[in-house]
């Protein structure tokens, strides 16, 4: 087995892990914590013997003083995939990921539209959705291309003179002017799949109340002529599930994967909202690299979670499992990468 050699550490530096769907990013990044500030790899030795192994505080001068760790962009709790990590002076590195092109792969559910624009919120409006072709889609993927101005959903965190956007929409407040489109360019947006009825996607269960419903409308007057949420239902037919598809798209920083989505529901007739999101690549970071490139993959989050479970027998390397996942992927920041030698 090959043994790595230590030339100089701790390494500051940046790793991109696989994401799971279902916890939040930062979730993430304080269970990550817990492995990066036992180990040698990136924490002084002397640290690590007058601390002792042991938990990590997630808050605080003493969570600082142990490591500093970051990441470059976040993903929804719905996403999976690509999440860039920087640990110690890599956390100053995290910026230029935040504005680096980024290429994901996600599913879109005709028929209905959520507050959230995805399957974690709650159902807004339904409207008809067996008119919509793939070629309608085809047609209509191209005014999403190039170079956009987007709105981002009203209910995000983003603040409109000091109140996030959501508790205008969630408290009836007018918005005292328009949202501000941002401008975003869509390198490449295509069908990669057409599902049709053959999946297993479904509306959220949950709906607005019809008190919601005229909080957003209300939200909405300063900025909207008339503006009505309403229900347009068509008959049922049987237990058809409603059309889904999947997009693949290479996107600029700050694009909102879930806008593009949900106006594409509405440029076709319909209404949409996304149930998968995949972050296929961020940067030179990807989840299948390239061949003959300087592209990084991702460490498995599995790779953690079985580490969580059992630490793991140290290899003749000197590093555990976890460990040398992490060493394969790393881009130093400071200090010398460890060697393998034979």
């Amino acid at each position: 087995m090959p043994k790595v050699t230590l030339p100089q550490l701790p390494v500051s530096g940046i790793f991109a892990i696989m994401k799971p769907s279902g916890p939040t990013s930062m979730s993430v990044i304080n269970d990550l914590k817990q492995f990066v500030g036992n180990s040698r790899l990136f924490v002084e030795p002397d640290k690590l013997e007058k601390r002792g192994k042991g938990k990590i505080p997630i808050r605080g001068k003493r969570a600082r003083e142990v490591v500093k760790i970051g990441q470059g962009g976040t993903l929804d709790p719905l996403a999976d995939g690509v999440l860039v990590v920087g640990v110690g002076k890599g956390t100053k590195r995290l910026n230029e990921f935040l504005d680096c092109v980024k290429e994901y792969r996600t599913t879109a559910l005709m028929g209905c539209e959520t507050d959230t624009y995805d399957s974690e919120g709650s159902r807004v409006r339904v409207a008809p959705w067996r008119h919509v072709t793939r070629e309608a889609v085809e047609s209509a993927l191209n005014k999403f291309r190039g170079e956009i101005h987007q709105a981002p959903p009203i209910f995000s965190a983003l603040k409109m003179e000091g109140r996030p956007l959501y508790e205008y929409a969630r408290k009836g407040i007018p918005l005292p002017r328009p949202i501000e489109k941002r401008k975003v360019t869509i390198h490449s947006l295509d069908i990669l799949e057409w599902k049709g009825s053959d999946h297993q996607f479904h509306w959220p269960e949950k709906e607005f109340t019809s008190d919601e419903k005229k909080a957003m409308e209300k939200a909405l007057e300063g900025v909207e002529e008339n503006p009505i949420i309403k229900d347009e239902l068509e008959p049922a037919v049987g237990h058809e599930s409603p059309t889904a598809f999947v997009l693949s798209m290479k996107v600029s920083g700050g694009t909102y994967v879930r806008s593009i989505v949900h106006d594409l529901g509405h440029a076709v007739g319909s209404a949409a909202h996304v149930v998968t999101l995949t972050r296929s690549r961020q940067g030179r970071f990807a989840l299948e690299p390239a061949a003959d490139s300087e592209d990084k993959g991702c460490v498995p989050w599995d790779v953690f979670s079985r580490a969580s479970e059992s630490e793991g027998d140290v290899g003749e390397d000197g590093w555990t499992q976890w460990e040398r996942e992490v060493i394969d992927r790393l881009e130093i920041v400071e200090g010398p990468r460890p060697q393998k030698t034979s």
